[in-house]
């Protein structure tokens, strides 16, 4: 049976196996994540455990070869895990972080040395990965990064800081952007596996952020690190080409969650309105809540037409760069609006945290910074006017 969304528009992205899928997915989130997401909040991160939770249930790395301990599937199965991560707010695990974004890079231009040693690690939540990018001076502007790795010998030594690190604290396995040649422009840029307890990498605590309190932030520093060649991801240099190439991939894992966390906050806000009384009615037996509500329920419908449209593109291989910047853009834009406006129809409720929407609120105004911000897909997608 094919799973029907609220607007009664059947969601033809998925199979009768994505449908088995989501059901293992939702009962994983309810059991393993929602009744102990307010502690790893308290805490500022998840637990190593439900890691390797996710990894026994086969929801890492889907998209991974059977011989690395994936599914051989594709973005869509992704996509349902994180729906359902966004449908009950677990902003704190950042599987699509490993299983989207660091563990394609390594399958698409790793060697076999390093597919074999690291991609089964990513599957089972053994080892936990993040990716270094964004240092204190540069953010959206990848170009002007500041980290050097220097050939010294058989070795590299890295030098440099990145700061806003998802999985920062947790992870074991960073991989890290660097220049190896500062006059060749993006043309100098190169990637490197490096792991955490190598001799002059130091991680800073986490972060204290406005939402995502249960996400682990954080900034690295590294003092000559010494790295094999072998540590060298896909060939030296082409590093920016190859950020370029897996970034729609990240940008559509960030709309899938926009527009799940906008629907979610739709729903909790109907139900809401329809529970409380004002002025000897309901709340949503006025006008202006009708109308809001309505007009967010016919946006966040159109949003996940085109969604699921990019999702079919991305894994047809077709899905170009401009059109996965539009995706972002405007999902994670309605997110916001759609859990503002909720919020406001929760009234003095809505600012209290202990309701899931306040959570929500915070937690969504990241979405149009990371993943490039708003402004740089703007960018990307004014370049296609000329």
């Amino acid at each position: 049976m094919i799973a029907v969304r609220p607007s009664g528009i059947p969601r033809t992205v998925f199979s009768e196996e994505h449908t088995l899928l989501r059901e293992t997915a939702r009962r994983f989130c309810e059991r393993e994540i929602a009744p102990y997401h307010a502690q790893w909040e308290l805490d500022g991160q998840v637990s190593r455990e439900v890691w390797r939770k996710a990894g026994e249930a086969g929801l890492l790395c889907m998209a991974l070869p059977e011989e690395y301990g994936g599914a051989d599937a594709d973005f869509r199965s992704s996509a349902v895990f994180i729906e359902e991560l966004a449908k009950i707010n677990a902003s704190g695990p950042a599987f699509s972080l490993q299983s989207d974004i660091v563990a394609p890079y390594i399958l698409h231009y790793g060697s076999d040395e390093q597919k074999k040693k690291w991609l089964p690690r990513l599957a089972s939540g053994e080892t936990i990965s993040a990716i270094a990018m964004t240092e204190p001076g540069t953010g959206s502007d990848l170009q002007s990064i500041t980290t050097r790795a220097e050939r010294d010998g058989d070795s590299y030594l890295i030098t440099g800081a990145k700061t806003f690190i998802t999985n920062g604290v947790l992870s074991d396995l960073i991989i890290v952007v660097a220049k190896t040649d500062p006059t060749a422009g993006s043309r100098g840029v190169s990637l490197f596996l490096v792991e955490r307890d190598m001799p002059g990498f130091t991680g800073a605590p986490g972060l204290k952020k406005l939402g995502l309190h249960a996400q682990d932030t954080a900034e690295f520093t590294m003092d000559r690190v010494r790295v094999p060649a072998s540590a060298v991801l896909g060939e030296l240099g082409q590093g920016f080409k190859m950020l370029m190439s897996e970034l729609p991939q990240e940008r559509m894992s960030i709309a899938v969650s926009a527009v799940a966390s906008a629907e979610a906050g739709l729903n909790a806000t109907i139900a809401y309105t329809r529970d409380r009384e004002a002025f000897g009615k309901r709340v949503l037996d006025f006008q202006n809540t009708r109308f809001t509500l309505a007009t967010l329920k016919a946006q966040i419908a159109m949003a996940r037409t085109f969604v699921d449209r990019c999702i079919e593109l991305l894994c047809e291989g077709k899905l170009d760069a401009a059109t996965a910047a539009m995706a972002k853009l405007e999902t994670t834009e309605l997110q916001f609006r759609a859990l503002d406006a909720c919020l406001q129809l929760h009234g003095g409720y809505g600012y209290m945290q202990e309701y899931p929407i306040a959570k929500a609120w915070a937690d969504a105004r990241v979405q149009r910074i990371y993943g490039g911000s708003n402004e740089i897909m703007r960018e990307i997608v004014g370049r296609t006017l000329e």
